[in-house]
């Protein structure tokens, strides 16, 4: 691949256009708003002069409800040898363009599976896409040669590519991406009229709850709007299960003891699930997940300290597998919590002791 055009110049687009960019492709900028076109190509991911002509490929990253439109003007105007689209959402926008009477042996629908609570060109990194899974939905009418520059466009962002039908992906999303937002998003909502007593308690385990509750609305409503179906179908297993647990939840509050006996069984029940659920999430570079020892310190809030902690695990010899930082409610202060295999937890927790850490239980 020598030449692409990028329409759509928001965090997916230009984080795409910046990899490209980087590896050497001439890339191509276009998006409905100038500004955010001018602002990537200041970025370094690309040019807004126009190619010469095709490019060899076209990647159309604009809402899902934008995709099919926008796909099918540019593959009228024959701007590129082949098309691919990133939107969230496959199987509408592939039976929206079969609709158009399209011939789609040129196009490929993908997803990369990867992003952040913020949008924008600003809030695009090259390295957005390092090591995530980039859906791909081929169909038999494929050309092989649209495949392979879709396949090239992965290597060049470094993901990993996973072939799938367009509507199992759009199921498969609903499940592990959709639905989460809407459910972090209900979870936040019950903190907008809480008391400020109740909010100022707030610890690690909300903020991972609402993390990505901070995402763009109408980003949202857009994907949702294009996948309704599937999202609705999870949510309804989700609602069976709320239901089942306020009854169980109201069952612990009765004085019969048969009762009491069945709510926690109900209680239990679901926490199991959630547990037999959680140990299928894959872990570190999409291997099996692995369990993880935790050793916890406390740091102070001053410039420095967390290389200091790295650093002093390094000399150490041990790997910090994944970090989380809890921090302290009103005090320039938390807790450090570093995630490593159960050997080498002693030997941290010694190392760090020796260097002055408070290390906590």
């Amino acid at each position: 691949m020598r030449t692409a055009l990028v329409i759509g110049t928001g965090l997916i687009g230009t984080s795409a256009a910046l990899t490209l960019a980087g590896r050497g492709v001439a890339v191509h900028l276009v998006d409905h708003d100038p500004a955010r076109a001018r602002t990537a190509a200041s970025l370094g991911a690309g040019t807004e002069e126009p190619p010469a002509g095709p490019v060899d490929l076209a990647i159309v990253a604009v809402p899902p409800a934008h995709t099919a439109d926008t796909l099918a003007a540019t593959m009228r105007a024959g701007r590129a040898r082949g098309y691919l689209d990133v939107a969230s959402v496959k199987g509408g926008p592939r039976r929206e363009l079969e609709a158009m009477g399209l011939d789609l042996t040129a196009y490929i629908g993908t997803h990369p599976m990867a992003g952040k609570e913020s949008s924008g060109p600003l809030a695009a990194t090259a390295d957005l896409f390092e090591g995530r899974p980039w859906v791909l939905t081929p169909t038999p009418g494929t050309d092989t040669e649209v495949l392979n520059l879709a396949l090239e466009l992965v290597a060049l962002c470094r993901a990993v590519p996973v072939v799938m039908d367009a509507d199992a992906h759009d199921r498969a999303v609903a499940l592990v991406s959709h639905t989460p937002q809407l459910i972090s998003s209900m979870v936040a909502a019950r903190l907008e009229d809480a008391d400020e007593a109740a909010v100022r308690l707030c610890g690690q385990g909300i903020r991972d709850v609402t993390r990505i509750a901070a995402s763009d609305p109408r980003m949202w409503v857009e994907i949702l709007t294009a996948n309704p179906g599937p999202v609705a179908d999870v949510l309804a297993g989700v609602a069976a299960d709320l239901d089942e647990t306020v009854e169980a939840l109201r069952a612990l509050q009765s004085a019969d003891e048969a009762k009491r006996r069945g709510g926690t069984e109900g209680i239990e029940d679901v926490l199991r699930r959630g547990n037999a659920g959680r140990v299928r999430v894959p872990g570190k570079h999409g291997a099996a997940p692995t369990a993880y020892e935790t050793v916890a310190v406390l740091i102070s809030d001053r410039p420095g300290e967390l290389a200091r902690i790295f650093a002093d695990a390094g000399s150490a010899g041990v790997n910090v597998e994944d970090v989380r930082i809890e921090h302290a409610t009103g005090q320039e202060a938390g807790l450090v919590q570093l995630m490593v295999e159960p050997a080498a937890a002693p030997v941290l927790s010694a190392a760090l002791r020796e260097r002055g850490w408070s290390i906590r239980r």
